[in-house]
């Protein structure tokens, strides 16, 4: 857990934690970042970082072509995030730009909204047409936040965020984030914020610029039909796909065509999951599990609602 400037109460009560940790602004699930790695909390690998755990299983944990493609980098970050204050308004690199930029790997991300005040807003995307010269203009005069959409949000919307979208989560907003593995972020406009030194905190003015995406969108929230007790697609890119089930009857995920792991994040209610060779675990809301991509299928049972994600 990261305690924050911005952070808030939910998430520590959400994950059914006993702590005294103050202003949680982030929870990192499911993390290879060196620092920060996840941690195997149970079973034969207990103990274990997934890193560590990735070095020994490679592509039995990853899938085949993934390890291929990533070798012993994990590559998705999974987190929940909780703001009591505004997020600064941000912008991440694509892929592209982020090797021009002499970086491994861009970042896109998406986010699943689970709670959030009444009049909370995401910020995302550019409702008006400006140009990099603009933007400069608009950053300096603190008007930047004129040019940018704005949502209203409740539990179950749903955002993405491609490299090059400029976004921000705003107070009040409880939140599942799905990205790739990079730590990589632009700070463009902090509401003249100071840190708890006196201090305004460093804007990335220039290298936003270059990687902002100026194209201007009718609609940037995901739209989507929930159903009951099957999969509903939410998000399918290049470097992740993820569904939602909300479940109250028993259910057979079937993994034996996929050749990647999966994570599985509990959003609500609980449950029982059982795979093909037997292993059985409790799944309720605030658990996040990794499952190998030598997993053929897992039965759900119980009531519970949940993301699915997989590369």
């Amino acid at each position: 857990m990261k305690s924050t400037l911005w952070g808030g109460d939910k998430i520590v009560p959400f994950k059914h934690l006993e702590s005294d940790q103050q202003q949680v602004g982030e929870s990192w699930e499911i993390s290879g970042v060196e620092g920060s790695e996840t941690i195997v909390s149970e079973g034969y690998h207990k103990g274990k970082t997934l890193n560590s755990l990735l070095l020994e299983m490679k592509s039995q944990l990853l899938g085949t072509d993934n390890y291929r493609r990533f070798g012993n980098e994990f590559p998705l970050l999974i987190k929940f995030i909780d703001a009591h204050q505004d997020l600064s308004i941000q912008v991440h690199p694509s892929d592209e730009i982020a090797h021009l930029q002499g970086k491994s790997h861009g970042k896109t991300e998406m986010w699943y909204i689970m709670e959030s005040e009444p009049d909370a807003q995401i910020f995302n995307g550019l409702q008006q047409a400006i140009t990099p010269e603009q933007y400069e203009k608009m950053v300096a005069d603190d008007t930047i936040i004129d040019a940018i959409a704005k949502y209203k949000v409740k539990e179950g919307d749903v955002f993405f965020l491609p490299g090059g979208r400029i976004h921000a989560i705003g107070a009040g907003i409880f939140l599942t984030e799905i990205q790739q593995t990079s730590d990589v972020t632009y700070r463009i406009y902090d509401y003249k914020r100071k840190d708890k030194d006196g201090k305004y905190r460093e804007l990335h003015t220039q290298e936003a610029a270059k990687c902002i995406d100026y194209h201007v969108e009718k609609n940037y929230r995901t739209e989507y039909v929930p159903r009951k007790n099957q999969g509903v697609t939410l998000v399918q890119c290049p470097h992740f796909s993820t569904a939602i089930y909300d479940l109250d009857e028993p259910m057979t995920l079937d993994y034996s065509e996929l050749d990647s792991f999966v994570i599985l994040i509990a959003l609500r209610g609980e449950g029982t999951l059982t795979d093909d060779e037997g292993n059985k675990t409790s799944f309720h809301m605030g658990d996040t599990l990794l499952l190998p991509a030598t997993t053929q299928t897992v039965e759900v049972e119980g009531t519970v609602k949940f993301l699915e994600t997989y590369v």
